[in-house]
């Protein structure tokens, strides 16, 4: 808490902000006077998972630019016990795809809060999707001649 105000944290890669992106972060800022968000950047995201397609840059300025956020800074690292003593954030917001990874800041007095996507989009169904529709056009591209054409070789 600053002062009498309620500061709340949230983090993620943000990685092809979608709709989820921002119910998750409508709803930490729901929960508070203060809302804190943490943009991993590329080096920590490459520890855990694959590179995300927006770099840390662009990434960072879309949540600086996006109705919510009162302050939007850079996450270097996963272990968030400096950023407790720092920030005096009270509440911590996940998504649910992260359950009990965090359940140690409430031994430093955090409410942590995993909250819940559900079924839907996210950066890597997305990613998936684009691979995908990108494979059907190349093979279409690759078999553009009708069946009955036979090419000779010279």
């Amino acid at each position: 808490m600053i002062g009498n105000k309620t500061v709340v944290y949230t983090s993620g890669t943000f990685d092809m902000l979608h709709i989820n992106h921002l119910k998750m972060i409508e709803y930490a800022r729901a929960l508070g006077d203060i809302l804190i968000v943490g943009v991993n950047t590329d080096e920590l995201v490459a520890t855990y998972k694959s590179t995300p397609i927006i770099p840390f840059e662009e990434r960072l300025a879309l949540l600086k630019a996006i109705k919510g956020p009162d302050i939007v800074i850079p996450q270097r690292s996963l272990d968030h016990t400096e950023k407790v003593k720092n920030l005096n954030f009270d509440i911590f917001v996940v998504g649910d795809d992260w359950a009990g990874k965090y359940d140690y800041l409430k031994d430093l007095g955090v409410q942590v809060i995993y909250f819940p996507y559900g079924e839907g989009i996210s950066s890597s169904s997305l990613k998936k999707k684009i691979y995908n529709n990108y494979k059907k056009l190349q093979e279409k591209v690759d078999n553009h001649l009708p069946s009955d054409i036979v090419v000779k070789e010279c």
